[in-house]
């Protein structure tokens, strides 16, 4: 099964919906953007997923990555087509032009990166830790670090990994034990054990610079005790060559049910040699740079499966006859042409196209966040991205993983083998959940901290921007189906604060159900701002009508489920109690 980058849909959202070139120039004063330039970059991006990525990603899946003495092989075809990524310049799409990188919008980034997902996860991973780490050293690190580091960072001749979980120590990183003691040449021995380090080792590049949550002789306890490392694998000489190996070395790796051309790894440090990044004991703060671009990137990860899982079905729906339509002649119709068939694609592509939406539009918040020059604006746009980012990490990877498993059920058993290739789908999408902060977690972060904790400020502007939305609409169904989900999400928000103040077991329990309430919301928002882009386009454009029909499935079948979700939320304020915990016994 080969990927095949959905451009058209790119093409839409990127210069129609969100007008980037000219929102770009109008943010930086640069005209280096344009759309004959958006659509090549799309469409090589698309030609690279399509012909060097997609055609490794089953062998990948198949051969898995090999650990031998301490060293990591990917699987065939792997390291050569990361170099071919590398000398193509995708690593350095978005990144400081004073350190190589190319300076283009993170908006953009934000396409490419799903179409990589999509053609090939565990491939995909290796770049997205190394732009997390790229990102987080261009933020925090000093100016001898950050000439180091970023020009190989943004070639992709090194590679970037982030090490914070330990054996004892996943979500809650205020229990870390990894220790760092100063040197007398400004640098750190850290010494201590990580495990699940994705990207930790591998044959890939020349050298894997890592990120290392540590605590100092000195530190307090708990998470205002840590600090960030930058720990490369190899130790870099002053003429900027490699020099010896350092102390920081692969003890395993995992083998995981999905991503398994992804190398997830054990690393231990004995005393390896290291340089603070930040101020001391403010390392979380930094690496919280490195985190959400991760989250963001996972997120993605649950939109390009989806896509992918969506392809493969669509495609055999087509071609499976079994059973016949209503007041057919045929022996067999293909089981496209049945209702309950036509529901499981009609779900996944809605809920692939929506994320691909909020997606490309947290993208333009993200250039106007970092390029901006109004200091209100990136203000808003930092806030607004703070409330997002939850939302889209959980709501991505749970509707992508749903996508995933319908994929599986339109193909029927042929799903559940090998063959099509729908249930590697399913295996590399569910990781998405977990990691980068389960969805749980994310939840929670979304209503305490995002929510909760300023009053729901924040979640109240977007509710204002969608109800101008809904009252300038056009079509009256969408103007009265916006206007209900968002009164949903009103009543679920003010009950969650109203409960706040009892304690937070009321928001706790139900958080997931917050953040599903909000995603299915925004979704129906961004689904009737590409219908107002739509709205005097007369033309009988397939693409066109087909976002019609899309969209109208999303409210008529998706958008609704903000009602029950309300009903849980608020109906579950009235009367909480908490089981002693031997009722969970066994």
């Amino acid at each position: 099964m080969t990927y095949k980058a959905p451009l058209r849909d790119y093409q839409f959202l990127l210069k129609d919906w969100l007008k980037l070139p000219e929102k770009w120039q109008a943010l930086t004063g640069s005209a280096d953007l344009d759309d004959s330039l958006l659509d090549a970059v799309l469409e090589e991006a698309g030609k690279f997923c399509g012909e060097v990525l997609s055609p490794i990603n089953r062998s990948g899946d198949e051969e898995g990555c090999h650990f031998e003495n301490g060293v990591v092989r990917t699987p065939k075809g792997f390291k050569e087509a990361w170099k071919q990524f590398a000398e193509s310049g995708w690593q350095s799409l978005c990144g400081d032009p004073n350190y190589g990188g190319q300076g283009l919008p993170r908006a953009l980034h934000v396409a490419i990166e799903e179409m990589i997902y999509g053609a090939n996860t565990s491939f995909c991973l290796y770049s997205s830790l190394t732009n997390g780490a790229t990102e987080c050293l261009s933020a925090h690190g000093d100016d001898a670090l950050k000439s180091t580091y970023l020009p190989k960072l943004l070639s992709g001749e090194w590679a970037g990994a982030m090490c914070l979980t330990e054996p004892h120590a996943g979500t809650d990183l205020g229990l870390l034990k990894t220790k760092a003691a100063p040197n007398n040449d400004g640098s750190y021995s850290i010494s201590g054990t990580k495990i699940f380090i994705t990207g930790g080792e591998h044959d890939l590049t020349d050298n894997i610079i890592h990120l290392v949550l540590a605590r100092l002789p000195d530190a307090p306890e708990g998470t205002k005790g840590i600090s960030l490392f930058l720990v490369p694998k190899v130790l870099v000489n002053s003429d900027l060559s490699l020099g010896e190996r350092n102390a920081i070395h692969c003890g395993s790796i995992e083998h995981k049910m999905g991503i398994k051309a992804s190398s997830t790894c054990v690393m231990n440090l004995d005393g390896a040699k290291g340089w603070l990044i930040g101020k001391p004991h403010q390392g979380l703060r930094a690496m919280f740079t490195m985190m959400n671009v991760e989250r963001l990137s996972i997120a993605i990860q649950g939109i390009g499966l989806g896509e992918l899982a969506w392809q493969i079905a669509a495609r055999y729906a087509v071609e499976r006859k079994q059973g016949r339509a209503e007041q057919s002649e045929n022996t067999a119709d293909p089981i496209i042409v049945h209702g309950d068939v036509q529901r499981m694609l009609m779900t996944m592509r809605a809920y692939n196209e929506g994320g691909r939406a909020l997606a490309l539009w947290m993208g333009t918040l993200l250039d106007a966040a970092h390029r901006g020059n109004d200091e209100k604006q990136k203000a808003e746009a930092d806030a607004m991205l703070a409330l997002l980012t939850p939302i889209a990490k959980g709501f991505f990877t749970d509707t992508g993983f749903d996508a995933c498993n319908l994929g599986v059920q339109v193909l029927g058993g042929h799903g559940y083998v090998r063959e099509w290739g729908v249930e590697q789908t399913v295996r590399d999408a569910r990781i998405a959940q977990i990691y980068e902060g389960t969805n749980g977690v994310q939840a929670l972060d979304l209503v305490g901290r995002k929510v909760i904790a300023n009053k729901g400020e924040t979640a109240k502007v977007l509710l204002h921007e969608i109800r101008e939305t809904a009252h300038d609409h056009p079509d009256l169904i969408w103007r009265d189906a916006l206007k209900v989900a968002a009164n949903d999400f009103e009543q679920a928000l003010n009950a969650l604060l109203s409960n706040a103040e009892k304690g937070g077991h009321h928001a706790n329990a139900n958080a997931v159900h917050f953040m599903h309430l909000s995603g299915y919301l925004i979704y129906g928002w961004l689904w009737a701002q590409q219908l107002q882009v739509l709205h005097n386009n007369v033309s009988d454009d397939p693409f066109v009508r087909n976002k019609r029909i899309t969209a109208d499935f999303y409210r008529r079948q998706l958008l609704p489920r903000t009602a029950s979700l309300k009903v849980l939320i608020v109906g579950d304020a009235c009367d909480w109690t908490i089981p002693d915990t031997e009722y969970y016994a066994v």
